[in-house]
């Protein structure tokens, strides 16, 4: 780990298929002091077992120090450095026959933010996204910083109204520049819930996750 790229050694945890052997795949991104093998446990959620996960494990268990509504600045360089370990999973997954159209991204917490923020920088078909209580990372949401097409990417944007980290405002605020670069966006709001993953958003994302590859 470096001072300039603190996540430039992320190793990653694996499961399911070897990628190589997979004709789809998913990057799973941790949340704040969790880690790769925790968010890993979602696959056993889903209902293929030809799927090649990938997910990447934070230096200190976090992507970034400050909060995700924090002006940029602060959460530098880890944020660029967390960014690139995104795009180095899926380049993996590319490197090993599965191009982004057949691959899921999927965050929890504060990896999806930091998921929903690497989509936006990089908007291309993906496989499908899903950000489960998290939203696009900045003091503000600036549009400028987001471009190109997701071409009907199926995104799932969950989260509680009452979360005590993820505004409902920034939650609606991210729908709308997601959908606004070509996105198919399904946002789902439980009212008075915790923070956390819900049964309805793990079904959802199974059908994401049965429809790759199609």
């Amino acid at each position: 780990m470096s001072a300039d790229d603190p996540h430039a050694d992320a190793e990653f945890a694996t499961a399911g298929s070897e990628p190589e052997d997979a004709d789809v795949g998913a990057v799973l991104i941790h949340g704040r002091g969790a880690t790769a093998q925790s968010v890993l446990g979602l696959a056993d959620e889903f209902d293929r077992d030809d799927v090649a996960y990938l997910a990447p494990q934070a230096a200190n268990r976090t992507w970034y120090p400050q909060s995700f509504m924090a002006a940029t600045e602060p959460n530098q360089p880890h944020l660029d450095s967390a960014l690139a370990v995104v795009g180095r999973a899926i380049e993996r997954l590319a490197d090993a026959g599965i191009p982004a159209e057949n691959v899921l991204l999927l965050g929890f917490s504060q990896g999806a933010c930091l998921t929903s923020e690497y989509a936006a920088r990089n908007a291309q078909r993906y496989g499908g996204l899903a950000v489960l209580s998290g939203g696009l990372i900045g003091e503000t949401v600036e549009r400028e910083r987001y471009g190109g097409d997701f071409e009907d990417t199926p995104v799932l944007l969950g989260c509680s109204d009452s979360d005590p980290h993820i505004p409902e405002e920034r939650v609606h605020e991210t729908r709308d520049v997601l959908a606004d670069l070509g996105a198919d966006v399904d946002e789902r709001i439980y009212p008075d819930a915790p923070h956390g993953i819900f049964e309805d958003e793990v079904a959802a994302v199974n059908d994401i996750v049965a429809g790759l590859g199609e």
